[in-house]
């Protein structure tokens, strides 16, 4: 069994070397030394190694023993084991009686340490592993679905239950932006050791994804928003660098993963535009918003970007559409929609009726609202095409 490598013979030798007052040699399972409190030994293969790995028991050799055994000294030398199999060898040199009182403390010194090592390696393993199966996930092929049901089985996953995607995003400043891509993976280590059942995945070099899930049978409409304050304190606890978190909708099965990845990054993009200062953001707070997102292209979004497409070509477009947004922030509140831009009253009803004969909508009707809200979502920004447009019909026609 491969586990002993040069560094983990080094650490195990300085390590042990601290604490008892003897040369200690560490071997692989062909005897070959890899590590030495005496430099000049590495490489030599110790044929009192050989005996213990062969006899897979403590062997001790005397004075007149190592005259006979090539590259040995008098002292004690411990099989190691690991998962239940010996991967080499430990090596305490002196007189018998005086080291064999210290033999056990280093073999099990050096187990432990080859334990850990052997550890982390399985749960790096199992990390690119399952992290593999998000990004299979949130990339959901209907055709994979057999496959995508089998795996998660492996990993215990169940699909019966709400699926729910967190995105992390790094806003480092440019002075540490180098340290992004090792930051998301040191985080994606520190969530599985504190949440093992939680997947995550690199999906770039600032992102991360988070998939969680809950039983939708108890308080499910609560859950949510709850999860993210738990995440949200964890990840405010464990990252080093300024972010942000949005989390997605909320969703059961397979396909619900890949729909909630969707809508996460709508969130994200849709709440940073709307609150840049915000840290996070949750599909329940912007549902009408991430909807919308849906309908950016195809002739249905041309249309419904017509009513401000129309406003950017007036003249006093930036001033009308900082109206118009600071009207929608407010809930359609004309006082506080005045009070917001420092403007009078009759300022803001100024304004709002050249919106409206712009538009030729009645601002008056929830409907026509509605449809110019829904052309501020899907038109951020001032417009600088100058590209006809459609004639405001006249009343009547």
């Amino acid at each position: 069994m491969d586990i002993i490598n040069a560094a983990l013979a080094n650490d195990i030798v300085t390590r042990t070397m601290h604490i008892i007052p003897f040369n200690v040699n560490v071997m692989d399972v062909h005897g070959v030394i890899l590590a030495s409190g005496e430099p000049g030994r590495v490489g030599e293969q110790h044929d009192g190694a050989l005996l213990a790995l062969a006899r897979k028991q403590t062997v001790e050799i005397d004075a007149v023993s190592a005259r006979l055994m090539h590259g040995a000294r008098p002292g004690v030398n411990l099989p190691l084991t690991v998962n239940g199999q010996i991967c080499g060898a430990v090596g305490l040199s002196g007189e018998p009686d005086e080291v064999r009182r210290y033999g056990q403390l280093v073999q099990l010194t050096a187990e432990m340490i080859l334990e850990q090592a052997s550890l982390a390696s399985e749960l790096q393993h199992d990390s690119r592993y399952r992290e593999a199966f998000v990004l299979n996930l949130i990339r959901y092929d209907a055709a994979a679905r057999p496959e995508l049901e089998a795996w998660g089985l492996r990993l215990g996953v169940n699909f019966a239950r709400m699926q729910l995607v967190f995105l992390l995003e790094l806003r480092p400043d440019p002075a540490h932006a180098d340290r992004a891509l090792g930051e998301i993976q040191r985080l994606q280590m520190r969530l599985l050791a504190r949440q093992p059942g939680v997947l995550a995945a690199t999906v770039g070099p600032r992102e991360m994804v988070i998939v969680d899930s809950f039983d939708p049978s108890k308080k499910a409409d609560a859950m949510p928003q709850r999860r993210l304050h738990a995440f949200a304190a964890l990840m405010q606890e464990e990252c080093q660098l300024p972010f942000t978190l949005a989390m997605g909708i909320a969703r059961v099965g397979v396909e619900g993963v890949s729909i909630s990845y969707q809508s996460a990054r709508d969130t994200a993009r849709l709440g940073r535009r709307r609150q840049p200062h915000q840290q996070y953001f949750s599909y329940y707070d912007l549902t009408l918003p991430v909807l919308l997102s849906g309908l950016a292209s195809g002739w249905q979004a041309e249309q419904l970007r017509v009513p401000i497409a129309r406003i950017d070509q007036d003249k006093n477009r930036e001033m009308l559409r900082l109206t118009l947004d600071t009207w929608f922030a407010h809930n359609e509140n004309s006082n506080r929609t005045a009070r917001a831009l420092d403007i009078h009253r009759n300022t803001l009803d100024y304004r709002l009726r050249r919106i409206a004969e712009l538009t030729g909508l009645d601002l008056t009707r929830s409907e026509d609202r509605l449809l110019l809200y829904a052309s501020v979502l899907l038109s951020p920004g001032t417009a600088s095409s100058k590209q006809q447009l459609p004639a405001i019909p006249a009343a009547g026609e």
